[in-house]
């Protein structure tokens, strides 16, 4: 990716799919190029959280509500330090921010890290090119001197795929920290870094749990130096076929029988650890208003969702693992992907959403607590 961080108001600029189809607009953050996978995110708010949410690693995100920068960009939000899209498609960006907590605007925020933008792009149509054709490569591009769609067409289909990528490590914790409890502490737990959000140990810690949050590259002798009541397997980017470290990771917690929790990347993760496969997506899944029924209690829970591959596991029977009956305990009501799993004969669940839901909903916090009763039930 290279960038310059100039005024952009007025330069050109143009996105173009692998499939050849173009849209032109203008500049918004960084002028450059910039290349990843096209996603569209249908969330109305919080795109700050969106910008920052690592499991975004290279993929360039179209935002469907068309107006993005209302509310202009604060210090509390983001959930990681930097923004990690590749790229950033609206259709009509504000002008001037207006909320209490803004300290700059939105267009500011992405040239200052270099983050090339489009604006002017007529993102319905976009997002219903890429609901036909599914999620493919694209590239944005922007100056006042752009070559010819051919030549830039030709930049898209050099780009790596998405498919095959292995990205996890790139995004996750190089050294391990701990977020202290809130209040009397009453369990410790290991969390894997897979490209974790900062409001996911938050909200244990809220529930008295004291996290250790630690690199993807992890060994289960790391994990269990901290000496966990529960271990957790986070969100992340990339293929979860490449994410073999992880998977035999997962397994030694698993024939250890420590209760476990994965969400997201983590619920793939679990797929593959009780030896079912994974699949890309058409499109995926992305935004917070995600439908999902918990088969367990029978609500339906309206849900936040990141991720392009899911697992394939049967919906409708209990399957043997290694490690125990498994089942479905979560789909989402749209396509019938699976949503969660869980073991019926040791204390292991995931999902394949984001129950923290910074900035939103708050459906599935309830998950939290399920995990704080698997950990109080193994110790009693």
């Amino acid at each position: 990716m290279t960038t310059s961080t100039r005024g952009t108001e007025k330069v050109p600029a143009v996105l173009v799919l692998e499939d050849g189809r173009s849209f032109r607009g203008r500049a918004y953050g960084a002028v450059g190029e910039t290349f990843g996978e096209a996603v569209f995110s249908t969330g109305m708010t919080g795109y700050q959280e969106t910008l920052t949410d690592p499991s975004y690693h290279r993929q360039v995100v179209v935002m469907t509500a068309p107006h993005i920068g209302n509310t202009g960009v604060n210090d509390e939000d983001p959930e990681s330090k930097k923004i990690w899209v590749s790229g950033y498609v609206v259709r009509d960006p504000a002008r001037v921010p207006s909320n209490w907590r803004s300290v700059r605007t939105l267009d500011d925020e992405l040239a200052a890290q270099g983050v090339v933008g489009i604006s002017g792009v007529d993102t319905r149509a976009l997002t219903r090119h890429l609901r036909e054709r599914g999620a493919m490569r694209v590239g944005i591009f922007s100056g006042e001197a752009l070559p010819d769609e051919g030549t830039l067409l030709e930049k898209v289909r050099q780009a790596p795929e998405m498919k095959g990528a292995n990205l996890s490590a790139e995004v996750a914790t190089q050294e391990t920290y701990v977020v202290p409890a809130i209040g009397t502490k009453k369990f410790t737990v290991a969390a894997i870094d897979l490209g974790i959000k900062g409001m996911t140990p938050h909200r244990m810690a809220e529930r008295g749990i004291e996290v250790h949050v630690l690199p993807a590259t992890a060994t289960i002798e790391d994990v269990y130096a901290v000496d966990p009541d529960g271990v957790f397997f986070s969100n992340g980017p990339g293929d979860p076929a490449t994410a073999d470290h992880p998977v035999a990771l997962m397994q030694g917690v698993l024939e250890r029988k420590t209760p476990l929790f994965g969400i997201c990347f983590g619920n793939q993760i679990l797929g593959r650890a009780l030896g079912f496969g994974t699949f890309k997506l058409k499109y995926g899944h992305r935004g917070i208003n995600q439908p999902v029924q918990d088969r367990v209690t029978g609500k339906v829970e309206v849900t936040a969702h990141n991720h392009g591959f899911a697992v394939d596991a049967p919906l409708d029977k209990v399957s043997d693992t290694p490690y125990g009956r498994a089942e479905v305990s979560h789909v989402c009501l749209n396509d019938n992907v699976v949503e969660g799993l869980q073991l019926l004969d040791q204390p292991a669940f995931s999902v394949q959403y984001h129950p923290e839901a910074a900035a939103g909903p708050h459906d599935a916090a309830y998950l939290f607590d399920r995990f704080v009763s698997l950990m109080e039930g193994q110790r009693a």
